[in-house]
């Protein structure tokens, strides 16, 4: 004789005991037993034995997820993910190409993307749109040099904007890395186009002692909301 438990659903034979003693309850009682499985106790009675739990009574037992593997706490073999970080980009002013292929060039190599405008009005577009980390401008890219639109639009920028952008003059009045001739004219940066050559060199030179010397007072004024 097999009877079902209404917990679990599992099925399970009487001993010949038990069932003695079913045969010998009176109408109505029943018989307490445990279930093997889910060891919930129920009771029966003769009619019961034998009868199968509709499935919409039998309760679904979950098998929870296995443990986590932590063998790497044991081995001490942790790897961090790997953070994407936002990519610089870099405005270049220059009409020459063969100079302007080697600073465009020169700047990818530093991680930059760099984007060329075509006009000063090009320029400033974009700079509406976009934060730049470099912007590099030749001194004839207009041919009113310095006293034109793009080299005032630069001088006139907020500061709020400007202190985070290293801008390079490049032309041939300029004596490379003269930064009294630089802070003169509003930039970071002055190169002289026999050097132009070299502006990976420089740029890898400057960048850095810029960052190091101004980094933390940006930083600060970020946090502030400056």
């Amino acid at each position: 004789m097999n009877v079902n438990c209404p917990h679990c659903g599992k099925q399970m034979k009487l001993g010949g005991k038990i069932q003695s003693s079913l045969e010998a309850l009176a109408p109505g009682q029943q018989l307490r037993v445990k279930c093997i499985q889910c060891a919930q106790p129920f009771g029966i009675d003769a009619a019961m034995a034998g009868k199968a739990v509709p499935a919409s009574q039998q309760k679904v037992v979950v098998r929870p997820p296995d443990p986590p593997d932590i063998s790497w706490l044991k081995e001490e073999d942790f790897e961090e993910a790997e953070t994407v970080e936002e990519v610089p980009r870099a405005l270049v002013l220059m009409a020459g190409l063969p100079a302007r292929t080697t600073v465009v060039a020169d700047l990818e190599k530093l991680g930059y993307k760099v984007e060329v405008a075509e006009s000063p009005e090009d320029g400033m577009t974009r700079m509406q749109f976009v934060n730049y980390a470099s912007v590099v401008l030749h001194s004839q890219f207009e041919n009113s040099g310095l006293e034109g639109t793009f080299h005032s639009f630069m001088r006139a920028m907020n500061m709020a904007k400007r202190r985070y952008i290293f801008y390079v003059l490049i032309g041939s009045e300029f004596s490379t890395m003269y930064n009294l001739q630089a802070l003169a004219c509003s930039a970071n940066l002055v190169v002289n186009d026999k050097d132009i050559p070299r502006f990976s060199l420089l740029l890898r030179k400057t960048i850095p002692e810029y960052e190091a010397l101004f980094g933390p007072l940006m930083e600060e004024l970020r946090l502030v909301g400056r």
